[in-house]
């Protein structure tokens, strides 16, 4: 089964996106036939710095290795270095409707918001259908807020499919029902929009003070203290085994303990989680050379499937003639 999912290169990665995808596409691959490609393209959208983007580029790439992507297995590469995907992006543009377009939500959030609304902008269904459609998937893991992205995806390959015949596979999105939403350090969803992240990766000290906002309960130190609804017990559980989160509750329950000494082994169980993690990350970030052999790899692969695809495309509506 092909699974294939996108990343966007949006700088300092945070636990959030650790337990909402990243730690879910590297499960993946160890089952399926797994493409995961670094969106630049639709980066632009946000990012208008030419030198910014590249280093993003880059960084998201060594973060992603670090993390466990492994090239030997999945299919992983810069979405620009396979340029049949723009090729594929406006043929598909001839099969969306503009009432498609109009209606798809994250125009309409993102513009609510200030972003201009330029033609990249509202364009970005399309060429994430192409991302999509020219390799052939069958799953594509999502967020809830990406599922219209998918079904317009799919919709424009069923008019494509009904003028030109049986060209694209059909896709079918998956939600990660089990992935628990990551608390931020105020308690609200862990989102940079917030300002309320925890990162990965970065100096300890400054990890560490982050850490020392979190929101909580003003409980005195002798008291029992609610653990359920604690952000710090709630950031902390996603990194502990059963018998873990039953001692941690256990030393809520007693009380005798302050918030700041939870805090304070919040930081500990991070930090060493990530210490493998961190290790591989320096070795990359030391091998630029190798980054960029493993992206140049993984894009001739993604080539081999996209390149039979965009032929079809081509020969059958008449860009090869």
């Amino acid at each position: 089964m092909r699974v294939l999912t996108g990343i966007q290169p949006s700088g300092d990665l945070h636990i959030g996106n650790y337990f909402g995808s990243i730690k879910q596409m590297v499960d993946a691959q160890k089952e399926n036939d797994t493409f995961a490609f670094i969106a630049n393209y639709h980066a632009m959208t946000s990012v208008s710095d030419g030198k910014r983007l590249a280093e993003l580029t880059m960084q998201s790439a060594t973060d992603f290795l670090a993390l466990g992507i492994d090239p030997k297995v999945a299919t992983f590469w810069v979405q620009s270095d396979v340029k049949e995907v723009l090729e594929l992006y406006w043929a598909l543009s001839s099969f969306t409707p503009m009432g498609l377009l109009e209606r798809a939500h994250s125009y309409k959030d993102k513009t609510a918001k200030g972003i201009a609304a330029n033609h990249s902008l509202f364009s970005y269904p399309v060429l994430m259908a192409a991302d999509i459609l020219l390799y052939s998937p069958d799953i594509i893991p999502v967020g809830k807020d990406q599922i219209q992205h998918v079904e317009i995806a799919r919709d424009i390959a069923i008019k494509f499919n009904n003028e030109y015949g049986d060209i694209f596979k059909l896709p079918t999105f998956k939600i990660e029902e089990n992935v628990a939403t990551v608390p931020g350090i105020d308690g609200q969803k862990m989102s940079k929009s917030y300002n309320n992240t925890v990162n990965i990766f970065g100096e300890e000290k400054k990890q560490l003070k982050t850490i020392k906002k979190i929101v909580t309960e003003n409980v005195p130190m002798e008291a029992p203290k609610e653990y359920e609804s604690c952000n710090v017990y709630n950031m902390a559980k996603l990194f502990l085994n059963e018998n873990e989160c039953k001692e941690l509750q256990e030393r809520y329950k007693r009380g005798g303990e302050g918030h700041g000494h939870f805090k304070l082994y919040l930081h500990d169980v991070i930090w060493e989680y990530f210490k493998p993690y961190r290790e591989k990350r320096a070795y990359y970030q030391e091998h630029q050379d190798e980054v960029r052999d493993i992206l140049d790899l993984g894009a001739t692969k993604a080539k081999e499937i996209a390149l039979p695809m965009i032929e079809k495309i081509r020969t059958v509506t008449g860009i090869r003639y």
